[in-house]
C-alpha cells in the first residue's frame, strides 16, 4: 500500500476528523499534500472550513445544554474559561471570528461561548467566517510549505515522506507539552490532596 494510496483513499476523512477535533498540523499536512498532487487544494479548504465548523457547532451546544456541568468536573481549565470571558466581553467579534488561531483556547472558546446568552445564528455567521478563514489560511500555508520544500530540494518526490513526518512531528509538540502540563498538575493535585 503506497502513501499515495492512503492520502487519496483516506485523506478527506482523517482532514475532517482533525479539524473536527482541532488540527491545525492535519490542515498543513493536506495542503502538502494537495501541493503534491494526492489532495485538490479547493476540496482541502472547504473539508477544513466543515470540519472545524462543524467541531464548533458542537462546543457551542454541548456547553449550552452541559456546560456547567462539564466545568465543574474541570476545575483546571478555570483560567483558560476566565481568559475566554475577558477576551469575549474587550473583541467580541474579533475574537469570535479569530479564537482558532489561539493556541490553548481553541476547544474551550466555543464550549464558553455556549453558556452565553449568544444566540445561536449569531454564533453560526461568526463561527463560519472564521472557519473559512482558518482552513484557507492553514490549508494555503501547507500548500506553499510544499512549495518552498520543492525549490529548496530539486526532486521532492524522495523526500515527501520525510516532510510529512516533519510537520506531524511539530503538530504533536504542543500536544506532548500539554499531555506533559496536564500530567504534572494531576500529580501535583494529587500530592496536595493527601
Amino acid at each position: 500500500m503506497s502513501l499515495q494510496y492512503l492520502i487519496e483513499t483516506y485523506g478527506y476523512w482523517a482532514l475532517f476528523v482533525g479539524t473536527f477535533l482541532e488540527g491545525e498540523t492535519v490542515l498543513v499536512m493536506a495542503g502538502f499534500a494537495a501541493h503534491r498532487g494526492y489532495l485538490q487544494w479547493p476540496w482541502v479548504v472547504v473539508v477544513a472550513f466543515l470540519g472545524s465548523f462543524s467541531g464548533d457547532q458542537f462546543y457551542f451546544f454541548l456547553g449550552r445544554f452541559k456546560g456547567r456541568a462539564l466545568l465543574a468536573k474541570r476545575p483546571r481549565w478555570k483560567a483558560k474559561v476566565d481568559r475566554v470571558y475577558e477576551l469575549l466581553r474587550k473583541y467580541q467579534k474579533p475574537f469570535l471570528i479569530g479564537f482558532r488561531f489561539m493556541t490553548g483556547l481553541r476547544t474551550v472558546t466555543p464550549l464558553v461561548i455556549g453558556m452565553t446568552p449568544m444566540k445561536p445564528l449569531r454564533f453560526v455567521a461568526l463561527n463560519s467566517i472564521g472557519a473559512m478563514l482558518w482552513a484557507f489560511t492553514f490549508g494555503t500555508l501547507g500548500y506553499l510549505f510544499g512549495n518552498a520544500m520543492e525549490r529548496v530540494l530539486k526532486d521532492i518526490r524522495h523526500y515527501e515522506l520525510q516532510a510529512l513526518l516533519v510537520i506531524f512531528i511539530l503538530g504533536l509538540i504542543p500536544w506532548l507539552r500539554y499531555l506533559i502540563r496536564h500530567r504534572k498538575m494531576k500529580h501535583k493535585h494529587r500530592r496536595g490532596a493527601s
